[in-house]
This record gives structure tokens, C-alpha cells and sequence, in this order.
């Protein structure tokens, strides 16, 4: 049996969602005559070794890890489009969040100050932010500190509790946890936004044939167009899917 999964936004209270969307996807899948699709997605597994079973069917990769670490080893099949404040069609942003009281009013206010980032081979926590706060470097330094918290909702804990001054926080996960868990975001708000960047797309191992890779787009398109997962999608804040190709990752 092959495996699947979902780790970008797998948050604790949305599993359900995740569960519900994958049931309707497998069928489809099946129905588009791919074998041994697996009945339950793969979680709790460290993402990079989750991207490198031997067995993965499908899973959802940050577009930076897509052109960089794993570049060669994952093919994008599809983007997904989220309706949340900060994306559009397929893009999607970051908010720049500090401290409810915090001081800064401009990324300037930050300059030595600590930085928290979810990962170094994170677009919407680390890669993001650095593109915003390099032209404000002084000798290629800018932050007095950076600081890997592991998780988006771990970065906005170590703001809210002043642990750093800043995190770039990746819109669709501000957006879920908003309606989630809305405890998370007190003691922060947002400063600023990151210019918007291609969203974290569907992928499958580059080593798959394109006969496969065709059947598992088509069966994303039919996902998503399925009425009887409405209300997964709903949850997952998932507005519709694009077909995007790699070199649009590129930036």
C-alpha cells in the first residue's frame, strides 16, 4: 500500500477536514485507475521523510522546499487556491505579526531585534521575510538573533510571549487558526505583509510516470468540484485548485 499525506497545515483541529477531504479524494483517485491508494493519510512523521518514502502517492510540499531540497525528487500535480485574506488564486502571502504592544510600526523598528522562524527551508516563515529584510541589512545583518520555533503557531507563541519580536506567519495558517484556535493570535497583530508567492502545491515523486501524474491531477480537479466535500473544503478554507507549472516556483 503507498502512502499519502497532507503536513502543511496540519493542525490538530482541522484532522477531521483533512480525514473527510482525503476519503472523497482516495475514491477518486481509485476511480481513475490508480492501485493501492491508501485508506488513511500518513501524520505525525517529520515532513522531509515523509516527502522521501518510496512509497508516496501524493502530499503537499512548500514551494520552496519543491525547487530547492527536493528539487528533481517531487513533481508538482496541482496548486490549491485558498479563499483567505492574503492569497489569490493560487498565491498566497505571509503576515508579519509582533506584539500587541509592541513598538514597531515599520520592519525598520525591527532592526536588533529577535526573530522567530518556523524553518530554515520554510518560504512563508523564513524565505519570505529575509526577501522583505535584506534591503534593510547593514553589513548582510539585520535581526540580533534568529530563533527556529519548529511550527508557524509555535513562532506566534514566541511573539505573543516576548520571547521574539517577529515572525512571518504563513496567511492560511493565520487564517485557520483564527477560526480554530483565535487564542493563539492574542498578544500579536499583524505589521506587515510579504509579497504574495505561488502556494504550496499537490505533489507526487518526480520518479512517478506522467500517466500517473495525469491521473492524480485529474482526480485533485474532480476533489474539488465534488459537491459531497463542500463542507471539508469549507473547513480547509479551500476556494479551488490550478494547474501551475514548476517554473513558476521558480521566484
Amino acid at each position: 500500500m503507498s502512502a499519502a499525506s497532507l503536513p502543511m497545515y496540519d493542525l490538530p483541529e482541522i484532522r477531521p477536514a483533512q480525514a473527510a477531504l482525503w476519503a472523497g479524494l482516495a475514491r477518486h483517485i481509485a476511480r481513475e485507475g490508480v492501485a493501492d491508494v491508501p485508506a488513511a493519510l500518513a501524520c505525525d512523521q517529520p515532513i522531509a521523510a515523509l516527502w522521501s518514502r518510496p512509497d508516496l502517492l501524493l502530499s503537499q510540499c512548500c514551494g520552496y522546499d519543491l525547487v530547492h531540497a527536493f528539487a528533481g525528487a517531487l513533481r508538482p500535480l496541482a496548486t490549491p487556491c485558498y479563499g483567505v485574506p492574503g492569497c489569490a488564486g493560487p498565491s498566497y502571502s505571509s503576515i508579519v505579526v509582533v506584539a500587541e504592544d509592541s513598538q514597531a510600526r515599520s520592519l525598520d523598528d525591527l532592526r536588533g531585534g529577535v526573530c522567530a522562524i518556523n524553518s530554515r527551508h520554510s518560504h512563508s516563515g523564513m524565505n519570505a521575510l529575509r526577501a522583505l529584510i535584506a534591503p534593510l541589512s547593514r553589513g548582510g545583518r539585520f535581526f540580533r538573533a534568529v530563533r527556529v520555533s519548529g511550527a508557524h503557531s509555535a513562532s506566534i507563541g514566541m511573539v505573543g510571549r516576548g520571547e521574539a519580536d517577529v515572525a512571518a506567519i504563513d496567511c492560511v495558517v493565520h487564517a485557520l487558526l483564527a477560526r480554530h484556535r483565535p487564542a493563539a493570535l492574542e498578544r500579536t497583530r499583524p505589521l506587515a505583509r510579504t509579497p504574495s508567492a505561488v502556494a504550496p502545491p499537490f505533489v507526487t515523486p518526480a520518479r512517478a510516470g506522467d500517466d500517473r501524474a495525469r491521473r492524480l491531477r485529474a482526480a485533485l480537479v474532480r476533489a474539488f468540484d465534488d459537491p459531497a466535500l463542500a463542507a471539508a473544503r469549507e473547513d480547509l478554507l479551500l476556494a479551488g485548485i490550478a494547474i501551475v507549472p514548476i517554473s513558476a516556483y521558480v521566484r
